[in-house]
């Protein structure tokens, strides 16, 4: 079992104590310091990409060099992006860049403020041609600047150190800026880069420092005389912005589950492949007498159902790892979509799209159901039917990776490829194309091909390949990659959906659900 906490810990540390003190000495604060003097309660946050860059680069790059948190700020849902200078000066690695953009579209998604607290050295130059040129590169955090600015989407900068070269259209392209003065510098090309490229011997404040901006440029619109100021005149700005969307869903007074979550560990088994059953995982997220199960004696290898989580309306659509019957009287293996099941969810998605009900979708899916009896049934058309629902589903979605994350069943429960607004594990989560037995035995006998394995050798090979591979399906491997916002412990789960289904309300209009071909 993973030790999120401790993992926690050393993440937050960032570059370490020495970094820390070094930032101190400039007169500037740290990234979370920053970030929790915004926020109106900094334990309500929730924090995205926690474990991004873990492990993924030669380079250490705690929580990918950059922290992105959603929380209130005067009361406004807002997303708040500040650069970690104790991450090699804040330098962005590819993976700092995949999080900017995840930051920017979870405040497009749900149309709430985003506040950038620039504080960076640039791209991390060893890595340029990762970071750099192609289209989900850095170049696409300002085309989503300047797209959140046509659709109204607020963005607020305040620049507490270096922004260099591309990185300055971030700050200047957002609403307003502010810029601190000793610490705060904006331009194009440094000093060092002016002299070589014309010969011009400049200083940082002469050549792009908070005096410069505010008095002669006119680049940024406010000067404050440290940290702490610039984060109270972004407060001031946040508490301006004013709701755009008119729709509300109805809160109803929170009722605690019926089970409590801590027991939720209790209730799965330690080995993901043996059965359990998913009702008592519902009742320890949902509040108590408010699950309303649809078409509960059908399609029995998923669960589907209305309930509400802190007062909040949800649809819930669930796999069901319990081996059930189903109405033709055969034994159905639980984790598994069937043709009734992918049918059942189908319609579900639809009916929550027309009343205009978020979704949770709780992942532990092994697959769509193989062989001729299934494949004459028409599972690959009822499965197509499944994922152009979730797929065109227009209200808001979350998903939480509770155990198994395979093949088609992670595209079908809204997997990373699906838009959702959020998407987390649990420590419990795997996700891969398919189980690990499976994969081993399937990549063993395309290496053996051509060769004469002694049974021993043939007996290493196959562990050498199943260790491989579970190291991939491990969630911290998902998590270093951002393919999942983060990993958080089950009784976590209501606080973090709360919060995130209030920020959705921010700026959320109701759409028509786009029925297409395949749903008829």
């Amino acid at each position: 079992m993973i030790d999120v906490e401790g993992l926690r810990a050393k993440v937050r540390a960032g570059g370490g104590e020495k970094a820390h003190a070094r930032l101190a000495s400039q007169g500037k604060w740290s990234a979370r310091a920053r970030i929790d003097y915004l926020l109106d309660d900094p334990a309500e946050a929730v924090e995205i990409g926690l474990f991004a860059g873990h492990e993924l680069y030669e380079e250490d790059c705690p929580a990918g060099g950059v922290v992105v948190k959603i929380g209130k700020v005067q009361g406004i849902p807002c997303v708040i992006v500040a650069n970690d200078a104790t991450v090699k000066a804040g330098a962005w690695f590819p993976i700092t860049a995949k999080k900017n953009l995840r930051a920017q579209e979870i405040a497009m998604q749900n149309r709430i403020p985003i506040l950038y607290l620039v504080d960076s050295a640039g791209v991390y130059l060893p890595m340029q041609d990762e970071v750099f040129p192609d289209k989900e590169h850095f170049g696409r955090i300002f085309r989503n600047n300047a797209v959140m600015s046509a659709a109204g989407i607020p963005q607020y900068a305040a620049i507490m150190g270096p922004c260099v070269a591309g990185g300055a259209y971030l700050p200047i392209m957002s609403d307003e800026a502010i810029i601190v003065e000793k610490t705060g510098s904006v331009f194009l090309a440094g000093p060092y880069l002016v002299k070589a490229a014309i010969g011009e011997e400049t200083d940082i404040e002469t050549l792009g420092g908070a005096r410069t901006h505010s008095q002669i440029s006119g680049v940024t619109d406010y000067r404050a005389k440290d940290d702490q100021e610039a984060l109270d005149i972004l407060k001031r700005l946040v508490a301006q912005t004013q709701r755009r969307a008119s729709f509300q869903w109805e809160r109803r007074e929170p009722r605690p589950p019926r089970i409590s979550p801590e027991r939720i560990p209790e209730l799965l088994p330690t080995d993901p492949t043996r059965p359990y059953d998913m009702f008592p995982i519902i009742e320890a997220i949902v509040d108590e007498g408010s699950f309303t199960e649809y078409k509960a004696e059908y399609g029995k290898t998923l669960i589907t159902g209305y309930a509400r989580i802190e007062g909040w309306p949800i649809g819930i659509v669930a796999n069901q790892r319990t081996v059930v019957k189903s109405g033709r009287g055969e034994m159905q293996f639980g984790g598994v979509i069937y043709s009734d099941s992918a049918d059942k969810a189908t319609r579900f998605i639809l009916n929550c799209n027309q009343k205009q009900i978020p979704i949770l979708f709780l992942q532990d899916v092994t697959g769509f159901m193989v062989g001729t009896r299934s494949e004459h049934g028409g599972i690959i058309k009822d499965g197509a039917k499944m994922v152009n629902a979730v797929a065109n589903s227009v209200v808001p979605k979350y998903t939480l990776i509770v155990g198994n994350s395979y093949g088609a069943g992670n595209y079908a429960m809204c997997g990373r490829a699906y838009d959702p607004r959020y998407i987390a594990a649990w420590p419990t989560a795997r996700i891969a194309v398919m189980g690990g037995t499976q994969a081993a035995q399937t990549l063993l006998q395309t290496y053996k091909r051509g060769q004469n394995l002694s049974p021993e050798e043939e007996q290493n090979l196959l562990k050498q390949i199943r260790e491989r591979y579970e190291r991939q399906m491990h969630p911290l491997y998902a998590a270093a990659r951002l393919w999942v916002d983060d990993i958080i412990l089950p009784w976590e789960t209501r606080k973090t959906l709360s919060l995130l289904i209030e920020a959705a309300q921010w700026g959320y209009t109701p759409q028509p659900f786009p029925v297409g071909v395949i749903q008829t």
